[in-house]
């Protein structure tokens, strides 16, 4: 894990406690974290789930190419339809599109999320993945870990861990999808 700054700033109900350079500095933690868990790199493929943890996979397969000279190949996946809890909530799912144009029979994956809070988002993701084919291993990158598992479920490559108390919720903004960088803690 990355220690970081943590320079707090507030925002309505929104704190932002990290900026820009904790996300980056944690991205590149985690790339390079990969690259000595992955020497050889065969058969490596990165999943980012949407959304994003798809920018977060883009980022770590830039980083990996930068460092190493090797194109990973990169896979997108939705896991609106296979979550356990959207009937629960009574609410329609917003699909958008799964992007994994290679077969992962047999593939080392390494999927990508933004926040760990439950464990049923990554659950959900693995029984997405497996209708892609059976791969030789899964291993999970995320950048936050909020605490709060439901399921026995933990990050292979984690950058850094936030204690929140029940009435909190962390929020991470990225440049390609937010109109700022940031983490931010929410009361609820």
């Amino acid at each position: 894990m990355v220690t970081s700054s943590g320079h707090i700033t507030k925002a309505g109900n929104m704190i932002k406690i990290f900026g820009d350079n904790d996300i980056a500095g944690w991205i590149k933690y985690l790339s390079e974290k990969i690259i000595q868990g992955n020497a050889e790199g065969a058969n490596l493929v990165i999943i980012g789930m949407r959304t994003r943890g798809e920018f977060i996979a883009r980022r770590i397969q830039k980083l990996i190419a930068d460092k190493t000279g090797r194109e990973i190949p990169l896979g997108i996946l939705d896991v609106s339809f296979y979550r356990d809890d959207t009937r629960a909530k009574l609410k329609q799912p917003v699909v958008q599109s799964t992007q994994i144009p290679f077969d992962l029979t047999d593939k080392r994956i390494i999927l990508a999320d933004d926040v760990i809070f439950t464990g049923r988002s990554v659950r959900a993701a693995l029984d997405g993945i497996m209708d892609f084919g059976r791969p030789a291993k899964i291993e999970l990158a995320v950048l936050i870990d909020r605490g709060g598992r439901e399921l026995p479920i933990e990050p292979t490559y984690l950058a850094h861990k936030v204690i929140l108390r029940s009435n909190e919720a962390i929020k991470i903004h990225l440049q390609e999808f937010d109109s700022d960088e940031g983490v931010y803690q929410i009361e609820c």
